[in-house]
């Protein structure tokens, strides 16, 4: 039987803004353009993604929360009360558990925290997607107990290479091959790098069931045809 993948569409929000990001380099992300939709505001360019398909569930970035500069706080949870049949996975920084909105799952990113407040995991009772975040030079991010110790994970783990965002690098399948390896109980989403059909081809080889895109569907490298087919 053929390995299926599902692309999840990113949205990286700063000031209101939907920006283009690149390798983690925050304080630079401009205004996205895209063939989706001639505008950068969260509706547009939502919009333009489920143009191409009726995705279910999306992943919203607050670049403003994560950096500590305010957040988005308001428009992402206008847009959860208008689209209630899409799940939205939303970084936002550090985030303490709560009672979120049905459609809200927190992403807890290892940036965010350290080896000290990993019992914070718990309270959410393993609704939240985990994010083990690598920077600019491949080096872990944040608490480094996280990416070795499962008991503090959640079903489904992101590996967040940064370092490839935007940067039309490609996935990053050699770190991927490993998790899968290491941990094959878990399932792991590949972002970060996604150029083409052809980089998705090879993470449905070594058995990725999901992955975070954003440039190859802004530029049109993944096409609607191209969804259809996965």
């Amino acid at each position: 039987m053929e390995n299926k993948i599902k692309p999840i569409p990113v949205i990286d929000l700063k000031n209101g803004v939907v920006v283009h990001a690149k390798q983690g380099q925050r304080e630079c992300y401009q205004p996205i353009k895209s063939v989706l939709t001639p505008n950068s505001d969260m509706y547009s360019v939502l919009r333009g993604f489920l143009s191409i398909c009726d995705f279910d569930t999306f992943y919203i970035a607050d670049l403003n929360a994560i950096t500590g500069q305010g957040d988005n706080d308001n428009l992402i949870r206008k847009v959860l009360n208008d689209f209630p049949q899409i799940t939205f996975w939303v970084d936002a920084g550090y985030q303490r558990a709560q009672k979120f909105p049905h459609n809200y799952f927190p992403v807890l990113g290892s940036e965010c925290f350290t080896d000290d407040n990993l019992g914070e995991l718990a309270d959410f009772e393993k609704r939240f997607v985990l994010s083990l975040d690598y920077g600019a030079t491949s080096e872990r991010l944040g608490a480094k107990k996280l990416f070795t110790q499962t008991e503090f994970w959640s079903d489904d783990v992101i590996v967040m290479t940064l370092n490839r965002v935007g940067s039309l690098q490609g996935a990053d399948v050699e770190l991927l091959t490993q998790f899968k390896r290491n941990y094959p109980q878990k399932n792991f989403i590949a972002a970060g790098g996604v150029r083409n059909m052809s980089d998705i081809e090879q993470l449905k080889i070594i058995r990725i069931e999901q992955v975070l895109v954003a440039s190859a569907l802004h530029s049109g490298a993944i096409t609607k045809a191209d969804i259809a087919k996965l």
